[in-house]
């Protein structure tokens, strides 16, 4: 169980904390004990089911968001053998926002991105909170053409709040980094698997987040702009963040209705930082699934249908009056 928990949480945890104390103290010996724990974990599940089925969007930018949620190093850890870490860009620095490098998945090797936002408070210093610079994005382009030239498939992980806004990126191009990678991985000859494990945010999450195949976790989001500075642009508050969640259509089945991603990932319950292992187990089901489908579609209409994809959003259609 993980140590921190949110206010629509309380609930649950009471009655876990409840459940775990009555196993303790009198154990599953005795009839009436047994009959007593049956009853609360029925009563727990059901708690459950309807905290989880029935969460404002507001409440799954929280869980996106929770501190205890496994990060790209974690997945990297559980899923992939082999792992070489690639640093730098080859014109300024290694950007730690950002992890690039080559391993392997059931004996196939693949190009790995990811954010990664750091654990404890040195680590989210050193990783700057996920939030990458130009430099990030430009050593993610350099090791996905990498890939590109020796036929590896791509797999991308992302959990970002944005591009980092300071001065410094600005000054060294960021917006420019951004869109060349946007550019870049269109049309880049090998598979591009996305898959957005927390907060997709702004263009931070879109310089790392073109691909053949988009997916979102249960309780991440992706939106145009995280909703704090929604509601500060809108309507001069950021403690409207709620309203402006809400708004923005972020959680991923929203996503999915309005076919900006194409598919959701399970959590398990309550959401990934319950259960490393499952949802690491899940993720790696999923990662091959959709490898095994990709790798069976020529180069050339890989490309064309990426294009396609990316340019088919925002379309609308003019109606006569």
């Amino acid at each position: 169980m993980s140590p921190i928990w949110l206010e629509f949480e309380r609930p649950i945890i009471e009655l876990e904390r409840k459940i775990e104390e009555l196993h303790i103290i009198t154990g599953e010996d005795n009839l009436q004990t047994k009959e007593k724990l049956t009853e609360l974990k029925t009563e727990l599940t059901k708690l459950k089911e309807d905290t989880y089925s029935n969460l404002t969007p507001w409440q799954r930018v929280q869980l996106a968001r929770h501190p205890d949620r496994p990060y790209t190093s974690d997945y990297i850890k559980l899923i992939f053998d082999d792992f070489l870490e690639l640093h730098g860009d080859r014109h300024f620095r290694d950007d730690p926002a950002i992890i690039t490098g080559i391993g392997k998945i059931n004996g196939k090797s693949v190009v790995l991105i990811g954010s990664e936002k750091g654990r404890k408070t040195k680590d989210r210093i050193y990783h700057n909170f996920g939030m990458a610079h130009p430099e990030g994005y430009r050593k993610a382009l350099r090791v996905m053409k990498l890939g590109e030239k020796f036929n590896k498939p791509i797999i991308i992980f992302i959990d970002t709040s944005a591009a980092y806004p300071g001065i410094g990126a600005e000054e060294r191009g960021q917006a420019q980094a951004i869109a060349e990678n946007i550019k870049a991985m269109s049309t880049l000859k090998v598979p591009i698997l996305i898959m957005i494990t927390g907060e997709g945010g702004s263009g931070g999450a879109l310089g790392i987040g073109v691909g053949d195949v988009v997916l979102v976790q249960e309780y991440a989001f992706y939106s145009v702009i995280p909703p704090e500075a929604c509601a500060a642009i809108l309507w001069k508050d950021a403690s409207r963040a709620p309203e402006a969640a809400k708004s923005l259509k972020l959680t991923s089945k929203k996503l999915l209705e309005f076919k900006v991603i194409d598919g959701i990932i399970e959590e398990p319950d309550g959401g990934t930082h319950r259960d490393f292992k499952k949802a690491a187990t899940i993720l790696k089901e999923t990662i091959l699934k959709h490898l095994n489908y990709l790798s069976d579609i020529p180069t050339n209409v890989l490309v064309e249908k990426r294009i396609e994809k990316f340019a088919n959003m925002g379309i609308y259609k003019k109606i006569k009056s």
